[in-house]
């Protein structure tokens, strides 16, 4: 069969350096015994190497075309070859519902979307592995402080330990994309519960990052209003990459701290104002 040709629109970049391939697979090596999810394996250079694992493995891939190759090519896969996109997939019908490591050269138009969708079945993946745009990688591995800490560090941090394994160049894709890649693994921490409202988290996260130029005290508003007393603290004085993950629990807490006891104050007057009238009402037919 012949090979086939990458698609700009799905993101396809192939990979042809076979060596680069074995180290990508030997990533997943770090969570031994759990079955392995690949996302996109197009013309299966990373498969290959998966296979020699022994471990159950399964292959997801959107392109009709890879996956006829693949089914040709690779036939002990057998029903392993999933015709799906990975990011409308249901997670738990695959492996019976139980753990497993997710990994691939993912398609770069979506690299992010596929990391969020991880987040959404953290409980599942407790390993994740993979080659991305090296500026996204970078982005989910930096720090506090670093101007390519953004969203995807504090969610991602939150719930797993990142490590920036290597660079990756150019010229051993086809085609070559325009950036270099990069090779990362995230494995699950320690953490079971963040400790503070998750659905406030990530919506202070991406509302502060959103506009990471301005102070917290600016970018917040939305949230929480600038006449709030909470928002004099000096912490609304820093801009969003001087917050560790911690730094941003503790945020949220106060923030939501805050946002109750504002609205309980604004109900209390209601309250108020009801029994008032209900009183009055009560006086005016004692009267009739």
């Amino acid at each position: 069969m012949k090979l086939v040709k990458p698609k700009k629109f799905l993101g396809q970049h192939f990979l042809k350096d076979l060596q680069v391939a074995q180290d990508i697979a030997d990533t997943v090596d770090a969570c031994p015994a759990l079955p392995v999810l690949e996302v996109g394996p197009g013309m299966g250079v990373l498969t290959q190497y998966l296979l020699k694992k022994d471990r159950p493995l399964k292959v997801v891939e959107l392109d009709f075309e890879s996956v006829a190759y693949l089914r040709e090519n690779f036939p002990q896969l057998g029903d392993h070859i999933i015709e799906q996109d990975f990011l409308k997939m249901d997670l738990r019908q695959l492996f019976d519902g139980q753990p497993f490591v997710l990994t691939g050269n993912y398609p770069y138009n979506i690299s992010s979307q596929i990391f969020f969708k991880m987040l959404d079945y953290k409980d599942l993946i407790p390993c994740c592995t993979g080659m991305i745009q090296k500026e996204v990688a970078e982005r989910i591995a930096a720090r506090p402080g670093n101007k390519t800490y953004g969203i995807l560090s504090v969610l991602i941090q939150a719930w797993y330990s990142v490590e920036y394994l290597f660079t990756v160049h150019e010229h051993v894709f086809n085609p070559p994309p325009k950036v270099k890649s990069a090779v990362i693994r995230m494995t699950r921490n320690e953490t079971k519960e963040l400790g503070c409202n998750e659905q406030l988290f990530k919506q202070i996260v991406k509302t502060t990052f959103n506009q990471r130029r301005k102070t917290l005290r600016n970018s917040i508003s939305p949230i929480l209003e600038k006449g709030n007393p909470l928002s004099a603290d000096p912490i609304f004085n820093k801009r969003p990459e001087q917050l560790s993950v911690q730094d941003f629990i503790d945020l949220i807490n106060r923030v939501e701290e805050a946002l109750n006891s504002s609205a309980a104050k604004a109900e209390w007057p209601c309250t108020r104002d009801l029994q008032t009238t209900i009183t009055t009402l009560i006086r005016s037919l004692q009267d009739e």
